[in-house]
């Protein structure tokens, strides 16, 4: 990617089932001059589509606004349901800088993109993480607490007045969370159970609000597809809780109740180095450098 600067940012879009649909909104980043797709993720039992897209700031920009426009085209929350919480048909929109950016310059983009979302698609905007106005909207989950269905009282509450958007959302769009934010790595561990409130049990131990990790959201999800609980986490910053840390505390509160785990996942992109740290612990392998893989020598 030969780009003097580079962007990357991950929209979740709340449509994970119908893949024509899905196709519509990611063909909003295919073809553009400046920009790269690199990745989608669609989850039926999530029903939510997670698009990693980099480039140069400015098309990126207008390539993620074309992609909000879509959404709110296509998809209506008054006739969604899915099992990640969701204040909105695109959901939240994170820009991280990556190269010759400055963490300023991605706050800035954050707050051109979310004003354009209001005068374009009069969809609300709150700013957050490191854009945020307030320290009351630094943290999504506080955000979006309330969902789609709660958003429309919760608005009126003085501090929940939107960044950008008058204060109630879009009646089929919702409202948008957009802001600069580090590096975050979408894993997933699956259970061997279908008990989804022993699964909710276990995410409240691991994640950083009940007790549990520093930079770790979760939540307990069914996967009614295959019939089984999974703990969905979000690591906040993976060089300080890596991902072999938050596995091994799930499987440890997993074996409280009699419970096994049988399977993980990540969603989405995730930076080599965190899967390096995950190969040094379990392997336990000493001083694991980073041209010892073969790739990077290629």
């Amino acid at each position: 990617m030969a780009y003097d600067k580079i962007m990357e940012c991950v929209p979740n879009f709340s449509e994970g089932r119908d893949q024509n649909k899905i196709e519509q909104i990611v063909e909003c980043f295919r073809g553009k001059e400046g920009v790269k797709l690199l990745d989608y993720s669609s989850n039926p039992d999530h029903n939510r589509t997670v698009v990693t897209v980099a480039g140069e700031p400015e098309p990126l920009a207008e390539a993620v606004l074309q992609a909000v426009g879509k959404a709110q085209q296509l998809i209506d929350l008054n006739q969604h349901k899915g099992e990640h919480p969701r204040m909105g048909a695109t959901d939240v929109v994170p820009f991280i800088p990556i190269k010759n950016v400055t963490e300023q310059e991605a706050v800035d983009l954050s707050k051109y993109v979310g004003e354009e979302m209001w005068k374009r698609f009069n969809i609300p905007v709150f700013l957050y993480e490191k854009s945020a106005s307030a320290p009351n909207r630094q943290n999504l989950a506080d955000i979006r607490k309330g969902q789609f269905e709660g958003m429309k009282e919760k608005m009126l509450l003085p501090e929940w007045t939107p960044d950008f958007g008058e204060n109630h959302p879009h009646t089929t769009a919702g409202v948008t969370a957009v802001g600069c934010r580090m590096f975050l790595v979408a894993f997933n561990v699956n259970l061997d159970t279908p008990d989804v409130e022993l699964a909710s049990k276990i995410a409240k131990r691991v994640r950083f609000i009940g007790g549990g990790l520093r930079f770790v959201k979760a939540l307990g999800i069914m996967l009614d597809e295959r019939n089984i609980a999974q703990v969905s986490m979000n690591l906040t910053d993976y060089t300080k809780t890596p991902v072999y840390m938050a596995m091994e505390m799930v499987r440890m509160e997993a074996k409280r109740f009699g419970v096994n785990v049988i399977g993980s996942e990540i969603i989405g992109l995730v930076p080599q180095q965190a899967l390096i740290d995950c190969a040094e612990y379990y392997l336990q392998i000493e001083d694991l450098k980073h041209n010892q893989i073969l790739e990077n020598n290629i």
